[in-house]
C-alpha cells in the first residue's frame, strides 16, 4: 500500500491534484476539503497520507490530510453501496470529528445533508459505522462532554426552528464556548449569523 506522498503541487481543480514525485506526475483525488487546504500552494512541496484504490480497469490514489481521514474513508467504503466516490462526497461535507460524532449520536440527518445521501444511505451509514466510532484516537479538540453535546444539539434544533438549514446553523454554531447553556448557544448563533433573526 502506498500509505503517503510527497511532492511538488503541480495541477489543482475541485476533484484532483496533480503532486510530481521523482518527475513522475501522480494524480490524487481527493475531498473538496482536502483539495481547499492545498489552495495557493501550486509549485510548493506538499504531504498527503494516501490510500490506493485497486479496480479490475484502474488504480486510483486518494489522497488525505491526516490518517483519521484516511481511515474514515476506508471505513465508508466499506459499507455496502458506498464506493470511493460516496466517500468522497461525505468528507467534502463535514470534518471527520463531526462524521464520528453523527454516527455516535444516531444522528442521521447529518448524513442527509450531503449531497447525493438519501435517507436509506444515511440510516446505513450511522448502522454500519456505529461499531467503529471510538476507534480512533480522539482529535484534540474533541473534548466536550455529554452534556455540552446534549446542549449544542438541542440549540442547533431551536435554530432549525427558526429557518436556518442544517448546515447553516452548525456554522452559526462553530466556535462557540465549550459548556455553554442552550441559551448562551443560540444568543451566540444569532449573533453570528443576523441573516437568522
Amino acid at each position: 500500500m502506498i500509505a503517503s506522498i510527497r511532492g511538488q503541487l503541480q495541477v489543482l481543480d475541485g476533484e484532483h491534484a496533480v503532486l510530481e514525485v521523482g518527475g513522475l506526475g501522480i494524480e490524487v483525488l481527493a475531498s473538496a476539503r482536502t483539495l481547499g487546504g492545498l489552495a495557493g500552494r501550486l509549485g510548493e512541496d506538499v504531504s498527503l497520507h494516501t490510500y490506493l484504490h485497486v479496480r479490475e480497469d484502474a488504480l486510483q490514489l486518494y489522497g488525505f490530510r491526516s490518517v483519521r481521514e484516511r481511515v474514515f474513508f476506508q471505513w465508508l467504503i466499506g459499507v455496502s453501496g458506498v464506493g470511493p466516490k460516496v466517500a468522497l462526497a461525505v468528507l467534502s461535507g463535514y470534518p471527520v470529528e463531526e462524521l464520528e460524532l453523527a454516527v455516535a449520536c444516531d444522528d442521521v440527518k447529518k448524513f442527509e445533508s450531503i449531497s447525493g445521501i438519501g435517507k436509506k444511505l444515511a440510516q446505513r451509514l450511522v448502522v454500519e459505522l456505529g461499531d467503529k466510532v471510538g476507534e480512533l484516537p480522539p482529535a484534540p479538540s474533541a473534548a466536550a462532554g455529554p452534556a455540552a453535546t446534549d446542549s449544542f444539539f438541542a440549540a442547533r434544533s431551536a435554530l432549525q426552528n427558526l429557518g436556518l438549514s442544517l448546515r447553516a446553523a452548525e456554522e452559526a454554531l462553530r466556535g462557540a464556548p465549550e459548556g455553554a447553556a442552550l441559551e448562551d448557544l443560540v444568543k451566540y448563533a444569532l449573533t453570528r449569523d443576523r441573516s437568522a433573526v
